[in-house]
């Protein structure tokens, strides 16, 4: 993988649905737009913001809350892409523009930001927080139809055409994470594993599918749910302590990976720790919780680590340090260029089919049903209903890696997840 994007090429409590509610429109967007090329066959026909230049795209994006690690590789690898993407000529003719807003991860300014940006921008290559998007669903898929692709994974987000997940979504992450965990002999049948998971869409989701697979494995599920603001394990440690679990699920911030972890190692807990792909951040390998993870954390994704050797992580890795000299690499880096880069191929696909508008956009991505791009997992988005893939590396913290990831097991799916149905 060249590092450039023109190769082959809830929270949802009342507050926020009143808020949402205020911000729909009382009538449908029909996509019809512009026909910024003139009105004869084959004119190019344009939607929400497209001007003659410009391309607008919306990011929302975590930047001082409970992913502000995430959100800060995320939207630079995206303003890094559309960089290099615009230095190139851009797309149709037109430079692409992102505008930006921070919520901090707080449902109601992610809900206030969206309901800025929806009327101006084509789309959104970046909305991070799965109980966000979720509380903006029915309004995105009834009025708006802008395509959304979401730092978020949760099942309850499948069945749009217009929000487009890349990756496995946390249900599947959790099979396969319960299904590594018997294979590698860390759990037999009759164990009890723990499940820390917050509270909402994420947390609930993930929960689904170790439930599910702990019952196909013949495993029980000790449940501990928690709230983002809650930051020391203790308490969690100590009931799943008493429980005498084998193995801890997590689904839930790098802070409360971390807390876990260590705390459950101080506590004699040593087991393996396993969590859905945002729960780790290298940042945490500087912390005094460092020789738990190395020791007993591992995480679930569905790309390479930043740090691989491989071609599309290496260059990538290398284009965003010379880019951001002194930043940490994580996976956030990968999962930003891969959103703006799918977003930019759809955007190119509605360029020549000359409906540069929002269905085309979708139309566009619905056709892409083998995008790999050189990060270890082939996508398919020609089905909304299912996630792009199923598949998923396990991979664990190493401080003498770059980025502090590796893989601890290549790319696979449980065979348990052949008799799932999401709970979308």
């Amino acid at each position: 993988m060249k590092a450039h994007p023109r190769r082959s090429a809830v929270v949802a409590v009342a507050a926020i649905l009143a808020l949402t509610a205020a911000g729909c429109s009382s009538k449908a967007k029909d996509d019809d737009g512009d026909t910024g090329g003139g009105k004869g066959a084959g004119a190019l026909k344009t939607g929400d913001g497209v001007t003659a230049t410009t391309i607008p795209l919306g990011v929302l994006t975590d930047m001082t809350g409970v992913y502000a690690t995430l959100g800060k590789s995320v939207t630079q690898a995206q303003q890094l892409y559309m960089k290099q993407l615009n230095d190139d000529g851009g797309i149709c003719g037109r430079k692409v523009q992102l505008t930006i807003r921070d919520h901090g991860y707080d449902p109601r300014k992610a809900v206030s930001a969206y309901t800025e940006l929806e009327p101006k921008v084509l789309g959104f290559p970046q909305f991070i927080g799965s109980p966000f998007v979720a509380a903006q669903k029915k309004r995105i898929d009834g009025t708006d139809k802008g395509l959304v692709i979401p730092q978020a994974w949760s099942a309850n987000l499948l069945g749009s055409e217009s929000i487009r997940q890349i990756g496995a979504t946390y249900d599947y992450e959790m099979i396969n994470a319960v299904d590594w965990l018997v294979k590698s002999k860390k759990v037999k049948s009759g164990d009890k594993i723990g499940h820390v998971y917050f509270e909402g869409d994420f947390g609930e989701n993930a929960l689904a599918g170790s439930k599910y697979a702990a019952d196909e494995a013949g495993l029980e599920v000790v449940e501990q749910k928690i709230k983002p603001t809650d930051q020391d394990m203790t308490a969690q440690v100590t009931a799943l302590k008493k429980a005498k679990v084998k193995a801890i699920l997590i689904s839930a911030g790098p802070a409360q990976s971390a807390s876990l972890t260590g705390v459950a190692a101080a506590a004699n807990l040593p087991v393996p720790v396993v969590g859905n792909n945002p729960t780790f951040a290298p940042q945490l390998l500087k912390t005094q919780a460092a020789p738990a993870l190395l020791k007993n954390f591992y995480f679930l994704a569905s790309t390479l680590p930043i740090g691989d050797k491989g071609s599309g992580p290496a260059e990538l890795a290398k284009t965003y340090s010379a880019e951001y000299k002194g930043d940490l690499l994580d996976n956030g880096i990968i999962a930003g260029w891969a959103a703006a880069d799918v977003f930019a191929k759809a955007l190119e696909g509605a360029c020549k089919d000359k409906n540069l508008t929002r269905e085309g956009v979708r139309k566009a991505l619905l056709s892409m049903k083998s995008y790999e791009e050189g990060f270890g997992i082939t996508h398919d988005f020609s089905d909304p209903a299912a996630p792009s893939t199923k598949e998923s590396y396990v991979l664990r913290p190493d401080d003498k890696a770059k980025g502090g990831m590796a893989v601890a097991e290549k790319a696979f799916t449980a065979p348990a997840v052949e008799g799932y149905t999401p709970e979308g």
